[in-house]
């Protein structure tokens, strides 16, 4: 674990590499300076390709290490069973939860990644202010949930309809991409506890 951790942490330090280099190519672009975004673009292309090699190179020792075990590796094959859920995703989860055994209930969970309102104290006949998640939430496991929920909204049938249906009854499309994170969170804690992958509308056997 601590040792696919470091790994992380440097694939992450890659990717951001490679977003301050592309990020003032791609705006030059949207401000309509073609000319000046191509010219940044051959400059660094050279730079680009070995952060990318490196970054792939990364990934597949961390994929080499997770294969060494075969309980994380049976992990990350379940929970990648969701759809929006990829192996970079599972294998996070699986680093900062340690295997998912540091919580007992999937709402402790979705705490911790960041994906649970608290509401704020209302006081007297005054008007609650806006909801907020918890300080102490994993940034990097809420940032990695909310592209899995952008990619879920689009490739799940059950969650594009729910998208689509909260987004025509009028709420804020934030609330829904959050509440989207959380299903995907309720979804990898329940086929692991019950060692199953991840089955559409499948109800739970009786004990």
């Amino acid at each position: 674990m601590s040792q696919i951790r470091h790994l992380i942490a440097q694939r992450d330090r890659i990717v951001d590499a490679i977003s301050a280099l592309t990020v003032p190519v791609n705006e030059l672009k949207e401000v309509g300076c073609l000319m000046e975004a191509k010219q940044m673009e051959s400059l660094q292309k050279v730079a680009i390709k070995k952060l990318d090699e490196s970054k792939e190179n990364i990934e597949a020792a961390i994929l080499k290490l997770v294969n060494k075990d075969s309980n994380l590796s049976s992990k990350v094959d379940r929970v990648t069973t969701i759809k929006g859920i990829g192996v970079v995703t599972a294998i996070a989860f699986l680093v900062y939860t340690n295997g998912f055994t540091s919580f007992d209930t999937a709402k402790e969970l979705a705490c911790y990644c960041g994906v649970v309102p608290f509401v704020s104290k209302q006081s007297g006949t005054s008007v609650k202010s806006k909801a907020r998640v918890s300080a102490f939430a994993n940034k990097k496991l809420k940032r990695l949930l909310h592209l899995c929920a952008l990619s879920a909204k689009q490739h799940d049938k059950d969650l594009k309809a729910y998208y689509e249906r909260k987004v025509a009854e009028g709420k804020n499309k934030m609330s829904v991409i959050n509440a989207i994170r959380n299903k995907l969170v309720l979804r990898m804690f329940a086929i692991l506890r019950d060692e199953r992958d991840f089955v559409e509308n499948y109800v739970r056997k009786s004990a």
